[in-house]
């Protein structure tokens, strides 16, 4: 039976496929492809894995004490018989054979077919053996982890060319899950998933974020779809319109995959853009710039005719490695690579800013605090670890000797703050030059995006070289809502009269004072905005590579002397959507 689901639009276009479905509490289990000579090798290896927990089980029983309940006997019985079930075995050979998952994805995969039908169970106390099968698998998949191939522990994704869908016999795959970390995200990068769905999260929450810059379509704040969704289901995500179709009927599958070609042709003729100057029709130069998650990034940037980065999120080579922090060299081959993959054109490395929905990893997520939106995040993080700060410092500074780099604070809000970073900055430069390290010149900028930092404007800029606009953040500062929270997510909004006169005056302040200004938020790459920002002055905009191509195709349309009239109406309005349809 058809039905679908509503959740919220956070990457446009549409995605057909069978859904994959990845529980949130195995989240970290390891998801990859093997080549179908592996298959045998990746069976045997689960065979291992479940012989030796057998093999435990069975020592475990034999070592009880005589006065032992007769209960534990039984309960490891019932977790050897279930090792030993032939629906599970058969089923996990399945997914692996004719998916060619990975062992402990394909283990996953099948509990949670087995466990939906232990769900549907009428008797309670078979229902209650689910838990006992849950037990297990997690058994049969610590064992399995300390069997992976080291290679495959987090291996790299296959060159895009060689990862086809004939790989996986033909069938696109869609992921859905509870929740994803924007880590977890960009491990999915140059994979056969079309696209993704998750129960939480809202439009501006950082997965939301990387998914638009990988390009597929994505809907969160879909609230039961892990639950509702069962494996292998044929699903349809409709970007555009945040909506979930599961089992749709041909009629549906036909009218989206026209969606789809249609989606495409659009995509093509855009390109033909690519190397014309983003110029409005009265003569005004915009800058369109990429906000980019690695090195590799660099790639899409280019081929978007983007002029530069305007934002490199540095903190994503934080993110993911167990608590281990990248070296100065590391971190200094990563921006090196980005500077040098730009062609010269300049590249914005934002400082690590990691907190709220961007945790270093799954195990040190910031739940302790009540609020970790308001905690010790970015700047803050950074400036009470001075030693990891000045290790970055230095390795931005260095790359800096190859290329145009500009060096971007985040969450900047108080003098103190701005007073110290500048120090440590000057500390790095220091220490590379006590040490014979050559580097190169850099702008230092602060982005805006504390409301507190948009009323001391006059302070930052005595101290800038330059400021960009975090909408994401200042609207939800401004506002008081979590963005990564579903149920306030009809509150984020960036036509809320504050949030304009924040950006406005910004925008404002940076031209009296002949300083660049630029908006790296989703702001800059949302088409509704652009001729509204056009209209308030702004001409340099930061945004996913993908999103270039369409704005720049606004701005050719645009004429900034008649915006800039009606975008003052609009700021002066109390109700200013009412008055975006007149742009």
């Amino acid at each position: 039976m058809t039905f679908s689901i509503h959740g919220l639009a956070v990457a446009r276009g549409v995605a057909i496929g069978r859904a994959v479905l990845v529980a949130s509490s195995r989240v970290d289990v390891a998801h990859y492809f093997i080549a179908p000579e592996q298959v045998q090798a990746e069976i045997d290896r689960l065979r291992k894995a479940r012989d030796e927990v057998i093999a435990e089980l069975q020592r475990l029983q034999r070592d009880l004490p005589k006065d032992a309940p007769h209960e534990l006997y039984a309960l490891l019985d019932v977790h050897l018989m279930l090792l030993q079930d032939e629906e599970l075995t058969a089923g996990v050979r399945h997914w692996i054979e004719s998916r060619l998952y990975n062992a402990e994805w394909a283990l996953t995969s099948q509990l949670e077919i087995i466990g939906r039908q232990f769900d549907e169970m009428e008797d309670a106390y078979l229902r209650e053996r689910k838990a006992d099968m849950e037990q297990v698998a997690e058994r049969v998949l610590a064992s399995l982890k300390g069997s992976v191939p080291l290679a495959l522990v987090r291996p790299a994704p296959r060159p895009q060319q060689e990862l086809q869908l004939e790989d996986v016999q033909d069938v696109p795959l869609v992921l859905v899950a509870h929740d994803l970390s924007p880590a977890d995200m960009l491990q999915f990068r140059q994979s056969v998933f079309t696209g993704f769905v998750t129960d939480v999260g809202g439009k501006t929450s950082h997965t939301a974020i990387v998914a638009r810059s990988l390009d597929i379509p994505a809907v969160v704040g879909a609230r039961t779809a892990s639950q509702l969704v069962r494996q292998d289901d044929w699903v349809i995500i409709d970007g555009d319109a945040g909506v979930v179709i599961v089992d749709p009927s041909p009629i549906i599958l036909s009218e989206y995959g026209f969606k789809q070609r249609q989606a495409q042709v659009e995509r093509e003729r855009l390109t033909r853009l690519k190397h014309t100057p983003a110029v409005t029709l009265d003569g005004e130069r915009i800058e369109l710039l990429s906000n980019i998650e690695s090195p590799d990034d660099t790639v899409a940037a280019l081929a978007a005719g983007s002029v530069g980065v305007g934002l490199f999120r540095s903190e994503f080579l934080f993110m993911g490695r167990d608590g281990h922090l990248p070296d100065e060299q590391e971190q200094y081959h990563a921006y090196r690579r980005a500077v040098e993959g730009m062609n010269g054109l300049p590249v914005t490395i934002r400082t690590v800013d990691v907190g709220a929905d961007k945790p270093l990893d799954a195990t040190r997520h910031d739940a302790s605090h009540l609020n970790p939106a308001l905690g010790l995040r970015a700047i803050r993080w950074s400036l009470a670890d001075p030693s990891m700060f000045l290790t970055q410092l230095r390795a931005i500074l260095r790359a800096a000797a190859h290329g145009k780099v500009h060096l971007l604070v985040p969450m900047l809000a108080h003098r103190s703050e701005i007073v110290q970073t500048l120090t440590l900055i000057g500390q790095a430069r220091h220490e590379l030059d006590r040490q014979g390290m050559v580097h190169g010149p850099v702008k230092v900028g602060a982005m805006i995006e504390v409301p507190a930092a948009a009323l001391s404007l006059r302070l930052f800029l005595q101290h800038f070289d330059f400021l960009s606009i975090g909408t994401n953040d200042l609207i939800q500062y401004t506002l008081a809502i979590d963005r990564a929270d579903e149920s306030v997510a009809h509150l984020y909004d960036p036509l809320h009269p504050a949030v304009l006169k924040l950006v406005a005056d910004t925008i404002a302040e940076g031209r009296r004072q002949g300083k660049p200004v630029s908006v790296c938020g989703e702001m800059a790459g949302d088409l509704t905005m652009t001729r509204l920002l056009l209209g308030l002055g702004l001409r340099s905009f930061s945004m996913h590579p993908t999103q270039i191509l369409p704005v720049k195709q606004k701005i050719l349309h645009a004429d900034t002397r008649r915006l800039t009239p009606w975008a003052q109406q609009v700021l002066d309005s109390d109700d200013p959507a009412s008055l975006m349809i007149s742009a």
